[in-house]
């Protein structure tokens, strides 16, 4: 059996909602430590469990893909992972080195240089000062900031700072690395040469990875936990079932509205359309067609009308707004049919719309929104149903043995 470096065992952290009750609770619990006496393992006023008996292990050799919504305790875990905050139940048992990136520029003394802080930060993580000499080259290569190396790491870009982090966390490595979402910082280039040096470490490291980007997941991740206000929903080996229960905490079968009621969407439809010419099918752009009919009261002279498209994790990811064209619509008999064509350019997945209808009072200045529909016009991408190219049939000779 492969060597178990985390092992978390009945884990729980609870947190209070008010400033005021936490310094509270937080002296009363140094005190009661100082006098040998246990914390409370109840909840006291304002309080609520972030963490709440979470138990796993990792061995040598595993990435562990930690998932959830934002608020979901992920980060808490890590923290405590990492020794920077304690449990308030349960064990964690870490064996080795820790290499942590949990927080951007975490670490880093920002009047010193880079050249200072890569010692400082290979020092914290416990290794020599001639051990960090014999990789300190490989260790400014990697973050490819070179020239900017003796500047004090205030004056860095938020990017800069990673690629530093991460060489140092990196490079000298650790036996167990906690690695937080700081990948969704930096250009692609460097996603992809942290991405194959995680594939290189990890047979002699445990990885815990935290990301909202499931593409990274599914790339590195040997086995993942889905956790949701603070427990384990779900601990498999098989990464696509812990994906399609991730996209299952966005999705809603309800729909939501909202505004100041000065407008109603009486009707909506939405479609998408190829054509076939000569037995093959073309596919110039296939679009997204919405038809609409809307009624807004008489007292409104002129509005507008945003059609908002988010995946399921309900973040956006295209707009289409009649502002955006320089159309504003005039209210004359307050019965309008909206026609609305958007080019289907998504990548593979599950979508939705926000259908807003707002008030435009002049040039500049936009009112209420008098209606918007949350959650409206579900539709999928799928590239085998929506191929993205043109399809040409070439005269080939064909040959086999």
């Amino acid at each position: 059996m492969s060597e178990v470096l985390i092992k978390v065992e009945g884990v729980s952290k609870k947190f209070s909602k008010k400033l005021k009750t936490s310094l509270y609770y937080g002296l009363k619990d140094v005190f009661g430590s100082v006098l040998g006496l246990q914390p409370s393992a109840e909840l006291r006023k304002n309080e609520f469990w972030a963490i709440s008996d979470v138990s796993f292990e990792v061995k040598r050799g595993e990435c562990l893909g930690l998932i959830g919504h934002n608020g979901a305790g992920k980060s808490t875990l890590l923290k405590m992972l990492n020794g920077l905050i304690k449990p308030d139940k349960g064990q964690i048992t870490m064996h080795g080195k820790i290499g942590a990136l949990i927080e951007l520029g975490a670490g880093f003394n920002p009047i010193l240089t880079g050249r200072e802080n890569v010692y400082n930060n290979a020092a914290i993580l416990g290794f020599t000062k001639n051990e960090i000499d014999k990789k300190f080259d490989s260790i400014v290569e990697f973050a490819e900031i070179g020239e900017f190396l003796d500047m004090p790491v205030q004056n860095y870009s938020s990017g800069m700072k990673v690629r530093l982090g991460f060489a140092v966390a990196a490079q000298m490595e650790p036996d167990i690395l906690l690695i937080d979402e700081v990948l969704a910082v930096g250009d692609i280039g460097f996603h992809v040469k942290c991405l194959n040096r995680i594939a290189e470490l990890l047979p002699k490291t445990a990885i815990i990875f935290v990301s909202h980007s499931m593409p990274q997941v599914t790339r590195i991740c040997t086995n993942g936990i889905l956790m949701n206000r603070g427990k384990i929903l779900l601990n498999t080996i098989n990464i696509g079932e812990l994906i399609s229960h991730y996209y299952a905490l966005f999705e809603t079968d309800n729909e939501s509205i909202i505004g100041s009621g000065k407008a109603t969407l009486e009707s909506f439809n939405l479609s998408a359309y190829s054509r076939i010419e000569n037995g093959i099918c073309i596919y110039e752009q296939n679009n997204l067609e919405i038809n609409a009919k809307i009624k807004v009261i008489p007292s409104i002279k002129r509005f507008a009308i945003h059609a908002i498209i988010v995946d399921t994790e309900t973040k956006p990811v295209a707009i289409a707004s009649s502002l955006s064209s320089d159309i504003i619509l005039e209210n004359k008999n307050g019965s309008h049919t909206v026609n609305l064509s958007i080019p289907l350019i998504f990548s593979d997945g599950k979508y939705s719309m926000y259908f807003t209808l707002v008030e435009v009072l002049d040039k500049n200045r936009i009112g209420d929104t008098m209606v918007s529909h949350r959650g409206i016009g579900k539709f999928i991408v799928n590239k085998k149903t929506y191929p993205t190219a043109i399809g040409i049939q070439l005269p080939c000779e064909w040959s086999f043995n």
